[in-house]
């Protein structure tokens, strides 16, 4: 599974990226149990990339709900 870029997660309703993020959460379960079973994992960097999506749909959920302008960065000018 590809990393959502931004742009991807804003096209998507709020019902869909919350069925996202369920399912990347349940991997990222998965891939962690894995780790502390002592397994080895297939991926080792897509637990960071599961950790970096989940973070990013999170933010954009926040921003919508808080009215933000998308990219702000927080910087005034």
């Amino acid at each position: 599974m590809p990393i959502l870029r931004p742009e991807e997660i804003r096209a998507m309703s709020s019902e869909e990226r919350r069925k996202k993020l369920n399912e990347l959460r349940a991997e990222l379960m998965r891939l962690m149990a894995m780790v502390k079973a002592g397994g080895a994992v297939e991926n080792p960097a897509r637990i960071r990339e599961l950790k970096r999506t989940i973070a990013r749909i999170l933010t954009i959920e926040r921003e919508e709900e808080l009215g933000i302008e998308p990219g702000g960065g927080g910087k005034k000018k």
